[in-house]
């Protein structure tokens, strides 16, 4: 049973830091391209940012661009999402998500595996 488990959210000041986790259990994601969501209440599910299979190409939304770097170690099949300089709009649910293709830059692509969501929570 393929399970997806985030860790690393919590209350945080703006202009803190978090690193989120999402460890991957059943098989194996090292071909497959994994990426990040987030939504806040009352709002659609949005990208927040995705890495490659290899790790070696990653994309960001523009809201998050230069604070949010992702990563991963397909070792131990496990994405990152490491986030500094948080502001309160970053205020959301954090979701990792597996893609089922191994790149990043391809149209529609889709998702086969959700995680349940870590509560990252930015107070001013």
């Amino acid at each position: 049973q393929v399970q997806l488990v985030e860790s690393g959210g919590g209350l945080v000041q703006a202009g803190g830091s978090l690193r989120l986790s999402c460890a991957a259990s059943g098989r194996s994601f090292s071909n497959n391209a994994m990426d990040w969501f987030r939504q806040a209440p009352g709002k659609e599910r949005e990208f927040v940012a995705a890495i490659n299979w290899s790790g070696s190409n990653t994309k960001y939304a523009d809201s998050v661009k230069g604070r949010f770097t992702i990563s991963r170690d397909n070792a131990k099949n496990t994405v990152y999402l490491q986030m500094n300089s948080l502001k309160p709009e970053d205020t959301a649910v954090y979701y990792c998500a597996v893609s089922s293709s191994s790149g990043i830059f391809i149209a529609g692509r889709r998702y086969d595996y959700w995680g349940q969501g870590t509560q990252v929570t930015v107070s001013s």
